[in-house]
């Protein structure tokens, strides 16, 4: 996994819904301080992150990972 990826589509999903890290963190049932980490290539996200995230912005996995576009 390219976490660089990972963190610009992130980001990029995030801000086009006009959305916080903290809004996006309540709504899809994840830290704010995670969320900022990943968009900051700070930490990997685990699995069950991912998963809450393809499913919040009805996108999928393989997506966010940069395994396609």
């Amino acid at each position: 996994m390219d976490l660089k990826i990972f963190a610009r589509r992130l980001k990029e999903l995030r801000t086009e819904r006009g959305l916080s890290s903290r809004d996006l963190g309540k709504a899809a049932g994840i830290s704010q301080p995670s969320i900022v980490d990943w968009e900051n290539c700070k930490i990997m996200p685990k699995a069950d992150s991912i998963y809450k995230l393809a499913k919040f912005f009805g996108v999928t996995a393989d997506y966010l990972l940069g395994l396609e576009d």
